[in-house]
Parts: structure tokens; sequence; C-alpha cells
């Protein structure tokens, strides 16, 4: 921490009531944002789910996946009716997959509960599944124009180096007071010009590293007055990353693969991959040895007597705290036993279920081997 809890307090409401340079931050704002599908006719519904979209994720990424979204889902109703493979499937590659699922249960809830129309109220909203602080700020304030403030990662780094904000951002209670700070500084006059106008810059110009030169907020940031824009905001916590290295078993019968569902509750849940096996690095590393290590597992464990075809490259694999390397090997299977916890699925029906970013390259890859029409060489 750079200085004391109480004098960064102290000096950041000293910032804030003094003043925001409001007027320079809507200029800014009228000229310089960008143009984004979700801001054109920004109805309640696709306000919920771009914010929910945009989730640790960016706004280049989220584009193309909201103007499907749109037009296979155009409605709360629609969302509600779909089946949740379907959800999942129209999500894959967005990561984060409790968020469509979060998006169905809320959507089924608000038909069911609330006359298929997104409410205003913040107690009503809290009720949907999924909707935190953030995104409850966001709804009212995009949606319905209420005076309400959408504090996300953007917006507490613009307010940390803007009001000179040292504390730890790791902990709940700074976030609660950035929040405070927020909905204060929020004017009557159209606050959600304001609201929209500090995420866009956070994205896009009060950066991780900061542009100061472009900021509209530059001649007033204390931050950067005191030589510490490119310091906060500051943060504690940090994760540490863990490697993992699989052995991928593609085993492929009569135009069907063999693939398991995550299970619910799991980090993959509703997600589609290949029957794996876990690691050490250099055994996953060297493709002989992967292989026979596979060649063990689906004989011992998957119960299922198989011909070698090929090893495939590897293939990089990430989420939340994890790295994973991927190393498939190809196998031939004369029969479609039952396996437990596995199904047998043709490419027809596999392409229509979402897969777990890594297998669904593999995926796509075992699709080309097999349109081919022959066995790939051992």
């Amino acid at each position: 921490m750079l200085v004391s809890h109480t004098t960064s307090i102290n000096l950041s409401l000293f910032y804030m009531h003094h003043f925001l340079d409001t007027p320079s931050l809507k200029q800014w704002f009228s000229r310089e944002k960008r143009e984004l599908p979700w801001r054109q006719f920004p109805t309640p519904y696709q306000v919920w789910i771009s914010e929910v979209m945009l989730q640790q994720t960016q706004a280049a990424v989220v584009i193309p996946y909201f103007e499907k979204w749109m037009e296979q889902f155009p409605s709360i109703e629609s969302l509600a009716e779909a089946a949740l493979d379907q959800v999942i499937k129209a999500w894959e590659g967005l990561g984060y997959y409790s968020r469509a699922r979060n998006l169905h249960a809320g959507a089924r809830y608000i038909v069911q509960h609330l006359g298929g129309r997104l409410p205003q109220d913040p107690e009503e909203l809290s009720k949907i599944k999924g909707l935190g602080p953030y995104t409850i700020g966001a709804i009212r304030s995009f949606a319905f124009h209420h005076k309400a403030a959408a504090v996300d990662a953007n917006v507490i780094r613009v307010l940390c180096r803007y009001f000179l904000l040292e504390e730890d951002i790791a902990k709940p209670k700074t976030v609660q007071h950035i929040r405070q700070i927020a909905e204060t500084i929020l004017p009557e006059e159209e606050p959600w010009v304001v609201a929209e106008a500090l995420i866009e810059l956070g994205a896009t110009v009060c950066t991780r590293n900061p542009q100061c030169r472009r900021c509209p907020l530059r001649a007033s940031c204390a931050a950067l007055l005191h030589g510490k824009a490119d310091k906060l905001p500051y943060k504690s916590r940090k994760i540490t990353i863990q490697a993992l290295f699989r052995g991928v078993a593609i085993v492929h019968s009569a135009g069907h693969l063999l693939v398991k569902r995550g299970v619910q509750g799991s980090i993959m849940s509703d997600l589609h991959e290949f029957p794996y096996l876990e690691g050490e690095q250099q055994q996953i590393a060297d493709p002989a040895a992967c292989g026979e290590l596979l060649s063990r597992h689906i004989e011992d464990e998957l119960g299922l007597r198989v011909e070698f075809d090929q090893v495939l490259p590897a293939e990089a694999q990430a989420f939340t705290r994890y790295r994973v390397t991927l190393q498939p090997s190809l196998y031939t299977c004369y029969a479609m036993p039952p396996v437990e916890g596995c199904q047998w699925l043709s490419i027809a029906a596999l392409q229509q279920l979402a897969f777990s970013s890594g297998h669904r390259r593999i995926f796509q890859s075992i699709v080309g081997i097999l349109a081919k029409g022959a066995r790939p060489c051992v």
C-alpha cells in the first residue's frame, strides 16, 4: 500500500468534492465512443446480454457473438424456450460458461415470474440468477436511464487514478468505497452518459498502461498530477498459474467419436471433451510415452480394444488459473460398446454441441481427417 487507508480516503474525498470534469468527459465520449452493436438501439434485453458477454471479455471479441446471439435468441422469450445445449453452443469460445447458464436460467425466471420483462428495481433485478452489483447498475443506467453507477474493472482503474485512491482493490471494502464514489459523482443530468463514458475511458485510454496524453481528464487527474498514474490501481492478490499436462484419447468408430460431457458443478459443466489422462510434463511431451499411457488407459479404464492411428499436434488450453497442454492421439475402435461416463456421438451431432476450447480445436482437426474417408497413416 502506498499510503495509509485513512489518508487515501481523505484524498479521494477531497478531489471528489471539488470536481469531476464531467463536461470534458461527455464531450470526449460523444466524439470518440466506439460504434458497438449494443449501443445502436439499447433495449433492456440487449443491455443485459451485452454486459454479461463483456465480463472478462474484450468488446472486439464480443461483437460477433452478440450479433449471432441476437439472431438466434432475439428476445427473452426465445432464450427461455431454447434448450441449454443450444445456449451453450452459441456461447462456445467466449469462456466462463456459467455466464451462459445464468442467462438461460435468468430468462426462464423472467418469463415465469416477471411477465417476460426485465425489471427496473434493483431488488427485483438481484433475484435474477447471475446479476451482481455491476450488471444491475449497468441495466438500470443504460437500459432505464436511472442514476446508477456501473463499476467494472475499467471504472475502478479510472477512479483510482483520478481520485488518487491507493487502497488495495483486492479488498471488498475498497471496491465498495469506489462504488460509493461512483454513485456520488454521477450528475443529475444524463447520468447514464457519464457512467458509460467512464467505462469507455477505462477500456480505451485509461488502460493498464495509461495513455494520459489522450485523456480528457488529464488536467484534473490526481494520480497524473502526483506522478502515480502508472502505479495505480494497487492490487495485492496475485493468481498463481498452474500447469497441467493431459494425454487426450480420440477414439472413433464408424463415423462416431467417444466423448464425455462435463458434469454439473464442474468447471467444464455441459461442455464436451474427449477422454483424457493426467500426466507429468515429460510423459505428455514425449509422443511415444504419451501414446503408450493412453493405450493402457483406453484398455484398462475405458474397456475398449483399439488400434493406434497417429499422434496429432498438441494444443494449448487455458481456463481460470490453469494452463493446459493437450497431447491427442487418434485410435480406431471396431465396435461401439457402452463406456461409463462417455457417449458415442456422430460427427453431425457433435457439430451441434459445445466443446471446451482446446478440445474444440482437436475436434475440428479430426473432422478434417475423417472427411478424407480413410484412416490416417500410422
